[in-house]
């Protein structure tokens, strides 16, 4: 996927990074009480839970270089967390079950777009630092090894998506498309919401992260976040066995080519067969040529 990457949202943070592993990870744990065990009151404890122990850790940490430092150089880990909660709080503001009426798809566009437009205003215009980036091609050609993982993308899509869906039962999770209509509204929401994965998770909640913590441990935080939002939002069941890896996947192969051009492609050809099962397991007889699961 080409060489590691060290960009202006790598750790830079003042505060040892063990001190801010404990915050960080009890924001990151809200998600699963927001959206997987849907305890909404669980889900803010923990979020002002990890606040307070970051705003605790940075005033017992001392020193000229955390005193002195100012916010593009030096960012402030309650800071930085506090937009992590603020865009978790906005999603879990809505059921996040798949509907495909005006109403649902109004309501997720106001609340996913609020969820990554927030943190990046305030981000940008309040805090004055350019954490939260949507690098869009990092300037380079894509190479032979990209090319071939978007092939393979396709291929254990195509392989693993039919019999998860379909053996598992959870195509019932998302509303039967059985009109050109519904159809196309399916189409439109699943490719939507993959690009706004990338765009918060990715883009925002590891950019954040990054800042206070060695990148491998920020890719397993963010997944947390991650895998929780795809839970509630169908991918049950067994599903983890599949979106674990993968958002880990995406937050390594966006490490390694600050391309959110390349990472989204990925989203959106997996996100193609996600498609494409699914109205296959909603209407028997349609694609059954495409897929090896009847």
């Amino acid at each position: 996927m080409g060489g590691d990457v060290r960009d202006e949202t790598s750790r830079t943070s003042p505060l040892p990074w063990r001190t801010a592993l404990l915050p960080a990870a009890l924001v990151c744990l809200a998600a699963p009480a927001f959206f997987v065990l849907e305890i909404t009151w669980l889900g803010v404890a923990l979020a002002f839970a990890g606040l307070a122990a970051a705003g605790l850790a940075e005033r017992r940490t001392s020193g000229p270089a955390l005193r002195a430092a100012g916010p593009d150089d030096a960012p402030g880990l309650t800071r930085d967390l506090a937009l992590i909660v603020a865009g978790m709080l906005i999603v879990s503001a809505i059921p996040l079950e798949a509907e495909l009426d005006n109403a649902a798809i109004a309501r997720f566009a106001v609340a996913l777009g609020g969820a990554v437009a927030v943190p990046y205003l305030v981000s940008r215009f309040v805090f004055r630092d350019r954490a939260i980036r949507f690098p869009w091609r990092s300037g380079a050609r894509w190479s032979p090894m990209q090319w071939g993982w978007l092939v393979g993308v396709l291929v254990l899509g195509w392989l693993i998506l039919p019999f998860y869906f379909i053996t598992s039962g959870v195509y019932l999770n998302w509303p039967v498309v059985d009109t050109p209509d519904l159809i196309a509204r399916l189409f439109v929401g699943v490719g939507a919401v993959g690009i706004w994965d990338e765009l918060f998770f990715i883009c925002t909640v590891f950019a954040l992260l990054r800042r206070h913590l060695p990148d491998a441990t920020a890719n397993v935080l963010q997944a947390v976040v991650f895998v929780s939002f795809l839970w509630e939002l169908g991918y049950r069941a067994w599903g983890p066995v599949l979106t674990i890896p993968f958002a880990l996947l995406q937050g390594i192969i966006f490490l390694r080519t600050r391309s959110l051009a390349y990472v989204v492609t990925v989203h959106l050809l997996f996100d193609a067969v996600v498609f494409a099962v699914l109205v296959h397991a909603h209407n028997p007889g349609l694609l059954d040529a495409l897929f090896l699961v009847p």
